[in-house]
Formats: structure tokens, C-alpha cells, sequence
């Protein structure tokens, strides 16, 4: 007990009013002493969520440094300002439990950079003997998540780039195969839902011209001229 992914804990808080608990039925689950793992833009929001849900102290663990971070500089700098207390170059080990089974700590390790993998980045390595303990009641992963790996062999014919991203026409979203389309994090990797959305409406529009029909605030064409 004790341990969200980002999506449940921000879909708790917003979604289902648990800031407005006890007066919502449903109750955050959130403790005193929180740990998020990741730093990306969705860990910035459950750092910052936790802060105004009146936690004492929020930690974010990332194992490479600040400037390896994916979140937005502004979302960082604005979780600084809040209050997140920013662990770089750590990450989590295990989690701990009490006899109840609840989080009572997470353990974590020191890492160093090393060579670059294959996002291009330098890779981190443990520290060895640097583990220590967190103590925290709660944990949320921000952690991203990657393409999965079959589509190549479940799809003939889709093209995907060398990190296991579907690739496709920037102006339609239309992938390699004719009349399939594809947006959001599968194409981008982990970004925002803004971006996720505007992929989708230039995606329901090619789709529209593919098949031939109207375009909503296209410009008529003389076919479709009336009069």
C-alpha cells in the first residue's frame, strides 16, 4: 500500500476529487513523505499535486542528472519553487514495507554517467556501496514507457525509426502502410497529451481526404460547390 503510478495518483486527486475528500469519497492515498521516481513532465505534475495535497516532503528520483531531464526546464524550475526536493543521479533500489504491508522507505543508489546508450544519452552506472534509504509512506512512478517491441513482427510493413517509434507523414500522421494512421507517444515518444490531440485532429482529417469525404472547414472544392 503506498504505491501509484503517476496516471492512478493524478487521476485520483483530479478526476475523482480526492483533493475535495473527506467531502469526495474518494481519498488520495497520499502520505507525508513522497517519493516520485521519473522526471518527466507527468512526474513534475505528481511532485507539484503532492505539495498542494499538503505533503511535508516530496523527493523526485531521477537516475541521470538535470540536464538529461525530459520535463520542460519551466516545469522543473516551477516544481523548485513549490518546494520538490530534486535527487539527481539516484535510483530506486527496492521499496520497503512495514508489518502491515505499507511503504515505509525506499531504498536508492548513487549512480555515475557513462557512455551513451542507445537514446544517445550517457548511460548511468551504480555507485557501488552508495545505497541509502529514503524514508518515505509513498511512492509514485513517472517512469516513460517505450514502443512495444512486436509491432515490427505483428505489423509487415510498418515502418518504425530506431528506437521502436512508428514513423509517419508529419503533415497526415499516415504511416507506412496506406490508411493507417498513428499519433501520440507511439509516434513521439513520451510527450504531452496537447501534442497527442493535435496529432489525432490532423489525423481525422487526413483520414476524411483518404476516403474521399467531407473536410469540416475545409474549403469547398468546386465538386462540392453548391449553386
Amino acid at each position: 500500500n503506498g504505491i501509484f503510478s503517476a496516471n492512478e495518483y493524478l487521476t485520483r486527486v483530479n478526476l475523482m476529487n480526492a483533493y475535495q475528500h473527506p467531502r469526495a469519497d474518494t481519498p488520495s492515498g497520499m502520505g507525508k513523505r513522497v517519493a516520485v521516481i521519473g522526471a518527466g513532465n507527468t512526474a513534475m505534475d505528481a511532485c507539484r499535486v503532492s505539495i498542494r495535497m499538503g505533503a511535508e516532503e516530496v523527493y523526485c528520483v531521477y537516475r541521470r542528472t538535470r540536464k538529461e531531464s525530459p520535463a520542460r526546464v519551466e516545469e522543473i524550475h516551477h516544481a523548485e519553487e513549490e518546494g520538490v526536493k530534486f535527487n539527481w543521479l539516484t535510483a530506486p533500489v527496492r521499496i520497503l514495507g512495514d508489518e502491515r504491508g505499507w511503504v515505509r522507505g525506499m531504498e536508492c543508489i548513487r549512480m555515475e554517467l557513462g557512455e551513451p546508450d542507445a537514446s544517445g544519452r550517457a548511460r548511468p552506472v551504480p555507485v557501488a556501496g552508495s545505497e541509502f534509504v529514503f524514508e518515505v509512506d509513498t511512492v509514485v512512478y513517472a517512469i516513460g514507457t517505450s514502443a512495444n517491441p512486436i509491432l515490427a513482427q505483428t505489423t509487415p510493413g510498418l515502418k518504425l525509426n530506431r528506437r521502436g517509434y512508428i514513423e509517419v507523414n508529419p503533415d497526415t500522421q499516415m504511416t507506412s502502410i496506406p490508411g493507417v494512421f498513428a499519433g501520440g507517444d507511439i509516434v513521439t515518444g513520451g510527450a504531452t497529451v496537447i501534442l497527442a490531440m493535435g496529432a489525432g485532429r490532423k489525423a481525422a482529417r487526413a483520414m476524411l481526404q483518404y476516403m474521399g469525404l467531407p473536410v469540416p472547414g475545409a474549403p469547398a472544392t468546386p465538386a462540392q460547390s453548391k449553386g
